[in-house]
C-alpha cells in the first residue's frame, strides 16, 4: 500500500470514527455491548479460579491463557479486519457491485465501511484477562516468551481473519454461504476457550485439522506453558506462522472469486 492509500485510510477511518461519536450515549452503549458479549468467557475465568484447580491436565492459571489470547486475537480482528463477516449482507444488499466502480480495492472499502465501535469493548475486556492471566501465571515471562506471546495474538487475529474471508469469498460466489460466518462466530466462541484435550478425540480433530480452531490460542497456549499437544511440538510452536499464511492465502482465494463475481442476481 502506498503513502497517499495508506493517508486515504487514515483519513476515512477517523472520519468513521468521528461519524461514531456523533451520537456519544450510542457510542458508549456500544462499547458495553462489546464488553457484555463476552460475558460468557468472564463467568468461565471466574469460576474456574474460585472452583477449579484446573482442567485437562492444565492448572487453571495455564488455562486462563487460552481464552486470554483467543479474546485479544479477536478484539483485534473485530477492530482491524472485522468487517468480513457482513460480505454476504452487502453481496445481498448490491453494495459490492458499487465498490467495483470505485477506484479502491474491494476489500479496502468492506474494512472502511464503518468503524467497529463494539471492537473498544472486546479489546478492553480481553486486555483485563490478559492481565489477569499474566500475572497468575508461574511463567518466567523472558523477552522470548513476550514475543512468542505477541505473535500467537497477531497470528491468532490473522487465522481468523483468514477463516471468515474464506467464507466472505465462498459468499461472491454463493450468497446463502453467509449463514456459515454465523456458525464460525459461534463455533469460535463456543470452542476456543478450553484446552482440546478436554473433548472427545474427534472433536479436537476436527478443530484441529479440518477448521483450525486449535492454532488461534491452544497450541499457542500449550507451547508456552510447556503443555503436551495431539501435534509434534514444531507444528504447535509455529501457530503464528500458519496464521500469516493461511490469511495470505485467503486474500488470493479472495481476488479469484471477486474476478468470478457476477453480481447479486448472476
Amino acid at each position: 500500500m502506498s503513502l497517499r492509500a495508506l493517508r486515504i485510510v487514515w483519513r476515512i477511518s477517523l472520519l468513521n470514527i468521528r461519524a461514531a461519536m456523533e451520537y456519544r450515549t450510542e457510542f458508549l452503549l456500544n462499547i458495553a455491548a462489546g464488553a457484555i458479549w463476552q460475558v460468557s468467557v468472564i463467568v468461565f475465568a471466574t469460576v474456574l479460579l474460585a472452583r477449579f484447580t484446573g482442567m485437562g491436565g492444565w492448572d487453571s492459571s495455564d488455562v486462563l491463557l487460552i481464552p486470554a489470547i483467543r479474546m485479544l486475537a479477536h478484539g483485534l480482528f473485530v477492530l482491524l479486519l472485522g468487517r468480513m463477516h457482513l460480505v454476504g449482507r452487502q453481496i445481498q444488499e448490491g453494495r459490492i457491485d458499487v465498490y467495483l466502480l470505485r477506484p479502491m480495492p474491494v476489500h479496502r472499502q468492506v474494512q472502511l465501511a464503518y468503524f467497529p465501535t463494539n471492537a473498544i469493548g472486546d479489546l478492553m475486556v480481553a486486555a483485563g484477562l490478559m492481565a489477569g492471566a499474566v500475572s497468575r501465571s508461574d511463567l518466567h515471562w523472558t523477552a522470548g516468551r513476550v514475543s512468542y506471546l505477541i505473535a500467537a495474538v497477531i497470528g491468532g487475529m490473522l487465522l481468523e481473519a483468514a477463516l471468515f474471508t474464506g467464507l466472505a469469498s465462498a459468499a461472491l460466489r454463493f450468497p446463502a454461504a453467509d449463514y456459515w460466518s454465523r456458525w464460525l462466530e459461534e463455533l469460535l466462541g463456543t470452542f476456543g476457550s478450553y484446552p482440546l484435550n478436554v473433548l472427545p478425540k474427534a472433536v479436537g480433530g476436527f478443530l484441529t485439522f479440518a477448521l483450525p480452531l486449535a492454532f488461534v490460542a491452544y497450541f499457542p497456549a500449550a507451547v508456552l506453558t510447556g503443555h503436551d499437544t495431539a501435534v509434534p511440538h514444531w507444528l504447535a510452536a509455529s501457530s503464528p506462522l500458519l496464521g500469516v499464511l493461511a490469511y495470505l492465502g485467503a486474500r488470493v482465494l479472495w481476488r479469484w472469486a471477486l474476478r468470478h463475481y457476477t453480481g447479486v442476481n448472476g
